[in-house]
Parts: structure tokens; C-alpha cells; sequence
């Protein structure tokens, strides 16, 4: 059961048009109907839902307020990027790639894309098998997926393009910084997180391998 003030706080820390919120609650509904079969999130995160992965994927938007196009790594239940795909619902031009290999998960990332008619394309296949197939990407997210310097060897094709990056990290995102320093010239920004004082968004504007 959702914590019913965890809505609340969620909405006090992210601001969000009428209609999206309309989609989120239908959202977060379709979510706890399948996860009782289906097991989407840990189960001890479902009280704070909204904080911890509803408004925590919210505030990629407003990091990147203009971009339109968007493709999210191992999105699981959606986070961050059909949430980011609810926000985006009605923009021209929106159109978020969700790329999923777990066949469980994308079968409800399929279905929540249908059912709160959101700009989501999922792929249910590995994230390598994706890129090479994606096209004027704008903004790269992953959350809780892999390391900082695996992300880069993902992202690297679309980042080359020109594609930004946004990917939510924990309070030892610095150590992770100095391995991926090894071997990538980073043009990065690491912004703390507005729902978890240990969580941070590392931005990157740029990626260039140094070898």
C-alpha cells in the first residue's frame, strides 16, 4: 500500500501539469495491479513510490526541459523513462525509447504505453542489439542499470552523435567518476537528486574515449 502523504511530498518536490498527473495516478494504478503478480519494484518501496521512483525520475524533465527525444536503459517498470514519456505526452515531436531485455517488464512498459497513450517505443532486447538502430537521440537516461564506465560503452555511438546523458547514481558516484575518467574525457556535471539526499544525476554533455 502507498503511503498516502508519500504522494504528496512527491508532488511538493517535482511540479507537474494537470493532465500528466492524471496519467502518473493511472499509472502508479496499472503499476501495483501487475506487481502483484508479476513483481515489478521491491515490494518495500511500494509505500514510497512516488518519491522514490515516480517524482525521482520526474526531475530528469526539468534538467532537460526542451529535449524531445529520449531513449532510457533498462527501464524495468518504467523508471525513469516512462515516467519521463507521461510528462512528454502531448509535446510535438516526443518520443521516448524504452529498452528493456526482460520480457516481463516490457510486457508492462508495452501495456502502460498503450493504455495512458504516452510517445513510448519499447524494445525488448539488449541495449547493444538497440542502439545502432536509434536515431536523432537527444538525451540518454539509465537509473540503477551498471556502473558509470559500462554506461559510457553503451551510450558512446549516441553520445558521438550528440546525445546528452543523464544517469541517476548513489552517494559514491565520485569513485565512479574517477574509473571513468581512466578512459573517457568527460564533460560532466553531478547535480544532487530532490528526492533522495544521497542520490545524484551525473549529466554529461560530452563523452570522448582517450584512447
Amino acid at each position: 500500500m502507498i503511503d498516502p502523504e508519500d504522494r504528496s511530498r512527491a508532488l511538493a518536490a517535482v511540479d507537474v501539469s494537470r493532465e500528466t498527473l492524471e496519467r502518473l495516478d493511472r499509472y502508479a494504478d496499472l503499476l501495483l495491479r501487475w506487481q502483484t503478480v508479476k513483481n515489478l519494484i521491491g515490494p518495500k518501496t511500494i509505500p514510497t513510490l512516488w518519491t522514490r521512483h515516480i517524482a525521482d525520475s520526474l526531475q530528469l524533465v526539468r534538467l532537460e526541459p526542451e529535449a524531445r527525444r529520449w531513449t532510457d536503459f533498462g527501464s524495468g517498470a518504467g523508471f525513469p523513462g516512462l515516467v519521463v514519456a507521461c510528462a512528454l505526452a502531448g509535446r510535438d515531436g516526443a518520443q521516448v525509447h524504452l529498452v528493456e531485455s526482460n520480457g516481463r517488464k516490457a510486457a508492462f512498459l508495452r501495456e502502460a504505453a498503450r493504455v495512458l497513450d504516452v510517445p513510448a517505443i519499447v524494445h525488448d532486447r539488449r541495449v547493444e542489439d538497440v542502439v545502432p538502430d536509434l536515431v536523432d537521440i537527444e538525451l540518454v537516461t539509465a537509473r540503477a542499470l551498471a556502473p558509470l564506465v559500462d554506461l559510457l560503452e553503451m551510450s558512446a555511438l549516441l553520445l558521438k552523435s550528440g546525445a546528452r546523458a543523464l544517469f541517476l547514481k548513489g552517494q559514491d558516484v565520485e569513485v565512479e567518476l574517477t574509473e571513468a575518467s581512466k578512459s573517457w574525457t568527460l564533460d560532466v556535471t553531478v547535480t544532487g537528486s530532490v528526492t533522495d539526499p544521497g542520490g545524484r544525476i551525473v549529466r554529461i554533455a560530452s563523452a570522448a574515449p582517450r584512447h
